[in-house]
């Protein structure tokens, strides 16, 4: 895990108003529609680098939570500010690791590059145990 992140358990839902991509495509969709409207309705102009990072935070969140998870079993964006928090759930209580680039023979390892990303580009890291099972990684991108 990201030494520096939080870990903690949540004992309730996160909100009631979800939408839950299944796909990496339509999470990343889901956080684009979120900061634009942000965007029109503070009238600031959008930050496509910053956008960039939210867009592949999200997107290697999702993409984990299928390969490594069962899916995706809830999804949040919530764009706060100059920042963006991303909440996705799973059925897994496997805590996400960082695999080393090599296996026990030296050989370069296929994957494995998507958690050091979420936790280089993330402000804030929090992965919450689920009441029923299961987990929710909540990362924090800053938009500016």
């Amino acid at each position: 895990m990201c030494d520096e992140h939080m870990i903690e358990s949540v004992f309730g839902p996160l909100g009631a108003d979800r939408a839950r991509p299944y796909k990496p495509a339509e999470a990343r969709r889901a956080v684009e529609r979120a900061v634009a409207e942000r965007c029109r309705a503070t009238r600031t102009p959008c930050d496509a680098d910053a956008l960039s990072d939210a867009l592949l935070v999200v997107s290697e969140l999702t993409t984990n939570a299928i390969l490594h998870g069962g899916g995706v079993t809830d999804f949040r964006v919530d764009v706060d500010g100059p920042r963006v928090r991303l909440s996705v759930s799973d059925g897994s209580d496997e805590l996400p690791v960082t695999a080393p680039p090599t296996d026990a023979h030296g050989r370069l390892r296929h994957g494995g590059h998507g958690w050091p990303i979420v936790c280089r580009l993330s402000r804030d890291i929090r992965v919450s145990d689920l009441p029923a099972g299961g987990k929710c990684i909540t990362a924090v991108v800053p938009l500016a």
